[in-house]
């Protein structure tokens, strides 16, 4: 691993030779020399950030599709963006416990337009967050425009965003309970019904969110399909917004719960937890695609996991 002298001189001579070749472009870049640009910027990263706790590529097959883009003459432009998880531990010294995740997605004109960066971490309540990230756009606005900009939306993470994290909580409170504050406190379960789940990348996207998003719960693929999440009511909705966004036959949340922990902390939030991680889950499928699952042995699943109401709420209605 680089020293962190070499590491500020490899940062400053990368980012000074990519806004040198931006700015000559800026006015007209090509799609190909926006990709060659986002490959370098993303090199980078990996290279000062090695560790996957620190720098994390959600979505390895947009980044696989960028290369043979910028390769192939002939290749068609990439369909999805590249998406990737930067944490950020704030220069506060009161704040040592905390971690700002921060949600990338490189649009494709990037760096002819600015990144997509979401700014997250549960010592926020949603004003907060909503607050830093505004903050943090115009920044790169007024700073970062047709630049790469990773980096600097990094270090401005670093610098600023313990400020906005509610100073009536002592620094006490925050490194031991890392306490929230108690309205904000939503634990939320949702159960969601879709025909079928079959696409591999969709169940790999529902596996990723939810890490990202520290979400439990479970995926039962095949026809019909059946996805649990549960964690922080923010985390549940951000997951429900971009699954919803995917093609779908027919999805829909069948059943929510709202459970409010006053004066909660995350322990309180671990505690109503009925699921420790969130997993996929194939009961004996058979059929002619091996995709009706066992639904005997889903009623069971739920049965010891303290959910076996729910059963009749996804499949009494629907008769199955």
């Amino acid at each position: 691993r680089l020293s962190a002298s070499n590491l500020h001189w490899e940062e400053g001579h990368r980012t000074q030779h990519l806004t040198q070749q931006n700015a000559g472009e800026a006015a007209g870049m090509t799609n190909r020399e926006e990709a060659e640009i986002q490959i370098s910027e993303l090199d980078l990263l990996s290279s000062m950030f090695p560790y996957e706790e620190e720098f994390t590529v959600t979505d390895q097959l947009a980044v696989a599709e960028l290369k043979h883009f910028v390769e192939n003459d002939a290749a068609e432009v990439p369909s999805s963006k590249v998406q990737f998880i930067l944490n950020v531990k704030p220069e506060d010294p009161n704040a040592s416990m905390v971690r700002f995740s921060m949600v990338c997605a490189l649009p494709f004109k990037y760096p002819s337009v600015l990144p997509e960066i979401t700014v997250r971490s549960p010592l926020l309540s949603r004003s907060q967050q909503v607050q830093l990230n505004s903050d943090l756009k115009t920044y790169l606005m007024q700073n970062c425009s047709g630049e790469p900009c990773v980096l600097n939306a990094r270090e401005w993470v670093k610098d600023q965003a313990a400020a906005y994290i509610d100073r009536e909580l002592s620094p006490s409170s925050v490194t031991t309970s890392s306490a929230v504050q108690s309205e904000d406190v939503i634990f939320t379960r949702l159960w969601i019904y879709s025909h079928h789940i079959y696409n591999k990348q969709k169940r790999k996207n529902i596996i990723e969110w939810s890490k990202e998003l520290s979400l439990s719960g479970f995926c039962m693929p095949g026809k019909p399909g059946v996805v649990c999440v549960e964690g922080l009511q923010s985390s549940c909705e951000e997951f429900w917004s971009r699954i919803r966004r995917l093609t779908w036959k027919r999805i829909l949340i069948r059943h929510r719960e709202d459970i409010s922990l006053e004066g909660g902390c995350l322990a309180e939030i671990q505690k109503q937890r009925k699921f420790s991680t969130l997993e996929e889950k194939c009961f004996d499928a058979h059929g002619a695609r091996g995709n009706h699952m066992d639904l005997g042995q889903l009623y069971q699943f739920l049965e010891e996991n303290g959910c076996g109401d729910i059963f009749q709420m996804y499949f009494g209605v629907e008769g199955h």
